[in-house]
């Protein structure tokens, strides 16, 4: 067959209308008018049978700057982490690849498991109780602890820091639109959230805080002194995205209090595949297990007493009353989730935080590289693996400049605030060798002239 990734054939075509009771294609459309047909061919191109159709393809992959022949020190929510192999041998295999979401518990064992394991990692990272499955990406996760904690405390007004990925926030406005929610923004001072304009905007009517950890501009949050804020105001939720390699290392959220932990396992067995998809996690409190978006699932024993999975809570429309429904994320994500526990179970919890140390000793070595080379390093705040440079030039030129050279540099940040012309947030992650950084270094001090 010519179009073999076209399986149809035209004896298969002819059954098919003869089934139904017609002859032709164009008696399927007879109802629709013919003043609104299109009448003359799509302009499209002859196909191409498979051999022509992967040479074409290739050709036009070979034009993306890939990771395998640039080095990059672009980060800004999806980074260029080491995956190990076992990975795509796992989530490759048909039963996890094809798999679904697993309603019927007695022939999804192994995919209930998979889930169960990527919850309880989850859990542990974050020092939380319980954490879900079926998250879209880290964006999608806030929103929906944002949504979470404005119905928990039947409150309006959420304080969500600048801090927080521009992405995330305006993921946030648009779920807030629904529910009429009060999205107050607070300002960043010196790469941190502002603790006086925070503490000011606190009051009864609050739902709940939003913020990053670390921050989008890789600088670590004053947890504790956030924490302190919040004493006062018990209904008030802590809500924090995080990025759970940096939970490896740092202190997680839930010893600061936290309500509900989010984030994104990306960087966790998930490539860099031009911004998606991603796997999100929910992690939170016991006391908030039943309003958690997505599906959880449980370990439980058959009536032989043998080790078993099951779905136990939903919280969907489709699985339980529509007024008592919390979200409508429905999308089965395991196999993002696979993915991410792979890598994980493959790291093991030593080598996740030896992985974690190791993003912080070389992007502490390129901010003083930076620092030698005369450029100026914005924030002195304790960071993970990002940090904010200024340059003399236009960022977006210096990064086109870089390309031709093999380099992807790192965020604009001018992009998404105005008033940092000039600003590159530089992403160092284990997979950066020291020649590449110093190589990095040395290009940008020729370049910002």
């Amino acid at each position: 067959m010519e179009f073999r990734y076209l399986p149809m054939t035209v004896e298969d075509k002819q059954e098919m209308l003869a089934s139904i009771g017609i002859d032709s294609t164009d008696a399927l459309f007879s109802d629709i008018p013919k003043s609104v047909r299109l009448k003359t061919e799509m302009q499209l191109k002859k196909p191409a049978n498979e051999a022509e159709l992967k040479r074409e393809l290739a050709t036009l992959a070979s034009k993306n700057a890939n990771l395998n022949d640039y080095r990059s020190f672009l980060g800004a929510g999806v980074y260029d982490h080491f995956i190990p192999s076992v990975v795509d041998h796992v989530i490759s295999r048909s039963e996890f690849y094809t798999a679904y979401t697993p309603y019927q518990p007695e022939i999804s064992q192994g995919e209930l498991q998979a889930i169960f394991e990527f919850q309880t990692m989850i859990s542990e990272l974050t020092g939380m109780d319980v954490a879900n499955s079926s998250m879209y990406d880290g964006g999608t996760s806030l929103a929906e602890a944002v949504n979470l904690s404005a119905a928990q405390t039947k409150r309006k007004k959420i304080l969500v820091s600048k801090a927080v990925h521009p992405q995330s926030r305006a993921v946030i406005d648009t779920y807030a639109k629904g529910p009429n929610l009060e999205i107050v923004e607070i300002d960043v001072q010196n790469g941190k959230t502002d603790m006086n304009q925070l503490a000011n905007e606190l009051d009864e009517q609050t739902a709940s805080v939003v913020v990053q950890y670390p921050n989008f501009f890789g600088q670590l949050e004053s947890m504790e002194e956030i924490q302190e804020l919040l004493v006062n105001q018990k209904k008030t939720m802590f809500i924090v995205s995080s990025n759970p390699l940096a939970l490896g290392y740092l202190t997680p959220p839930g010893d600061f209090g936290a309500d509900i932990v989010v984030g994104d396992t990306q960087v966790f067995g998930i490539p860099a595949q031009f911004g998606g998809p991603h796997c999100g996690y929910f992690a939170t409190t016991k006391k908030l297990m039943r309003k958690v978006p997505g599906r959880l699932v449980g370990q439980t024993t058959d009536e032989e007493g043998v080790r078993g999975f099951v779905l136990t809570l939903q919280a969907r429309e489709q699985h339980i009353r529509r007024d008592k429904a919390t979200s409508n994320i429905c999308s089965n994500q395991a196999l993002n989730a696979l993915a991410s526990s792979v890598a994980m179970s493959s790291l093991g919890k030593h080598g996740l935080k030896q992985m974690a140390a190791i993003n912080m000793k070389k992007a502490r070595y390129a901010k003083q590289k930076f620092q030698e080379a005369g450029m100026e390093v914005v924030y002195n705040g304790s960071f993970f693996n990002e940090f904010v440079i200024k340059l003399n030039k236009s960022i977006a030129d210096l990064n086109d400049q870089l390309l031709d050279i093999g380099i992807i540099g790192g965020y604009n940040l001018e992009k998404d605030f105005p008033e940092m012309t000039g600003h590159m947030l530089v992403a160092v992650t284990e997979n950066r060798t020291i020649e590449d950084i110093d190589q990095f270094v040395r290009e940008m001090r020729e370049l910002n002239v």
